[in-house]
């Protein structure tokens, strides 16, 4: 793993991991490397010095401990979580999250009779209406097996992760 310190257009700059030096490279190349402040894909590596070993841990004249820098955002900016999301992933974190609040707002819970309304529907049991609700993968799989329409709803992506 390498940690190299990176600076966007706008000046900001913050550090990140990379597999290789090649890695980073990659992934600047498909714009997955974004400034985690601005969400500028304009990123380039910032001049750094390279962190070496020291073989004089027993001395007493040690170098003292770098110092972090101080601390420049206000506090709107600073309770933002860093996040790196490229833009398509951020486009496909919306329509999920989309999705799910049409169902969610379109449809009735059912809860874990999801299987069993699912059926009830189909055969002609109950009432036709848009349901969504929790099954076990045994239980989706018997519905398939029966012909009986359904599709896994996503969970609603975390903006955090």
């Amino acid at each position: 793993m390498i940690r190299f310190t990176l600076a966007c257009a706008s000046g900001h700059t913050f550090e990140s991991w990379f597999p290789s030096g090649s890695a980073y490279d990659e992934q600047a190349a498909r714009g997955l490397v974004t400034c985690p402040i601005c969400n500028s894909p304009e990123v380039a590596k910032a001049p750094m010095a390279p962190a070496v070993a020291r073989t004089d841990r027993g001395k007493q004249d040690r170098l003292p401990a770098p110092q972090a820098p101080a601390e420049t955002a206000g506090p709107a900016q600073a309770a933002l979580p860093l996040t790196m999301i490229a833009e398509p992933e951020r486009q496909l974190r919306a329509l999920l999250r989309a999705v799910r609040e049409h169902v969610v707002a379109t449809a009735e819970h059912v809860g874990d009779r999801f299987a069993d309304e699912a059926r009830a529907i189909h055969y002609g049991e109950a009432e036709g209406r848009p349901i969504y609700g929790e099954a076990s993968p045994q239980e989706a799989r018997d519905l398939v097996e029966e012909g009986i329409e359904v599709m896994p709803l996503p969970p609603a992506p975390d903006d955090r992760h």
